[in-house]
């Protein structure tokens, strides 16, 4: 019964969210009042700032090893996150880069921990590593899918695809800037330009292989605009026709390591 729960947990992980629980603790939905412009810290990523500005390149790759020599630094940030338990009183722009930083930072350290390691997949055999629960908010227990698929898809903000990262060669860079309750739509926007208009897609007026991501996810980015070419061309370079047949570029999940 165990094993079967497992294997339909790790078939629905892009798909479904059976498996997800969000243990009680709230979170809140985008409004008409989200990203109103008068938004202040209450929570200090400074540290995860630092971290990212030492360790991460230009280009989004990471240097493990330079995240390894900073555990101890990695693992209070992480204990401060896990002490911060989100409410009602916090505004929604606070919860988003809260549990985006949260992600972030969380699969540096399952990469840490694990280190040297070809791929976040190859992490444990057992189980995926993306349902594994090693993420402490409070008292409770969370994997990286019940971050992503509970919390974040749930506030109906489809950038959120752009701002997290799998570890993975196929992913939008970990940007070099932690998420703040004040940078946070700026800071989306960014990231969602740069990956549009990275290699991680090839784009022309008349031609469109794009991210998987673009698949797994469609559902979240149509919220927003009719098409998935809609909504690609709000923040590409070059604009596609409306008419192009989409293609999808295989994932690489070769582990966004550099020396």
């Amino acid at each position: 019964m165990k094993k079967t729960l497992i294997c339909y947990c790790l078939i629905a992980l892009f798909t479904l969210s059976s498996c997800i629980s969000t243990k009680g603790v709230p979170y809140k939905k985008k409004s008409e009042q989200s990203y109103s412009g008068n938004i202040e810290n209450t929570l200090d990523h400074s540290t995860w700032d630092n971290l990212l500005k030492q360790n991460v390149r230009e280009d989004g790759l990471v240097a493990y090893k330079g995240f390894k020599a900073d555990e101890k630094i990695l693992n209070d940030y992480i204990n401060y996150l896990s002490n911060q338990v989100p409410d009602n009183s916090w505004s929604y722009e606070e919860q988003l880069a809260y549990f985006i930083n949260v992600y972030n930072a969380n699969t540096i350290k399952l990469i840490v921990d694990n280190y040297p390691v070809e791929s976040i997949k190859k992490v444990d055999a057992t189980i995926s590593p993306f349902l594994k629960n090693f993420i402490k908010i409070d008292d409770k227990e969370f994997s990286l899918a019940d971050i992503e698929k509970g919390f974040l898809q749930k506030m109906n903000e489809p950038r959120i695809h752009f701002a997290i990262n799998c570890a993975s060669i196929s992913c939008p860079k970990l940007m070099r800037d932690a998420y703040t309750a004040e940078n946070v739509n700026e800071l989306m926007d960014r990231a969602a330009k740069e990956f549009i208009n990275s290699d991680k897609n090839e784009i022309t007026e008349n031609s469109a292989k794009i991210s998987e991501i673009f698949k797994w996810y469609k559902k979240d980015f149509l919220v927003q605009t009719e098409t998935i070419i809609d909504y690609i061309n709000q923040y590409s370079d070059t604009k596609i026709n409306p008419s192009v047949e989409l293609n999808y570029i295989e994932y690489d999940w070769g582990l966004n390591d550099v020396e």
